[in-house]
């Protein structure tokens, strides 16, 4: 076209293609939008495992106490957020096998299942010398584990299973060659 030496009118300026055109935002999504997605459904199947745990945690604390309660809520729900992160939220990652998958997963969970119960033990016992009115209560339970431990858990679990369990995804393969 006139005015361009290539003939097109859009020569010597950036395209909608070219990164450097595309807005801040757009940039941002382009770089970590798959990070977000991600963070998207591990959230949601972390949802459906907490509620799981929470309730098989309540459901056994009496009977069990708190440490039992904790170990046998967190394996339940491992199990079922195992099964919804490796076929939804890291479903287009590289598959290494279903055993190693699994092994690695559940290490993880109980290196979360740890934090969860120091979050527990500091509360029950350190916390709970100096105030047993409170921190010997159901409540003062429940807040250690499910909402401090498993937020400090769940930091560590999605690190750990992106990194190490559900690995980088699969090269799309390349349509010109």
């Amino acid at each position: 076209m006139r005015g361009s030496p290539t003939g097109s009118p859009a020569a010597g300026r950036p395209t909608g293609t070219d990164p450097a055109a595309r807005s801040l935002p757009a940039r941002l999504w382009a770089r970590f939008g798959h990070l977000v997605a991600e963070l998207g459904k591990f959230g949601v199947v972390g949802g459906i495992a907490y509620v799981i745990d929470v309730t098989v945690f309540n459901l056994l604390l009496s009977a069990a106490g708190p440490y039992l309660a904790a170990v046998a809520s967190t394996t339940v729900a491992a199990t079922g957020a195992f099964v919804g992160n490796r076929s939804w939220t890291w479903r287009h990652r590289a598959r290494t096998g279903l055993h190693r998958e699994y092994l690695l997963y559940f290490g993880f969970n109980l290196v979360g299942l740890l934090i969860a119960l120091a979050c527990l033990w500091l509360s029950h016992h350190l916390l709970g010398l100096a105030w047993p009115a409170v921190f010997h209560t159901r409540l003062a339970d429940n807040v250690a584990k499910n909402l401090v431990g498993t937020a400090l858990g769940t930091l560590f679990r999605f690190w750990a299973y992106r990194r190490f369990v559900f690995t980088a995804p699969v090269p799309a393969p390349d349509a010109g060659r």
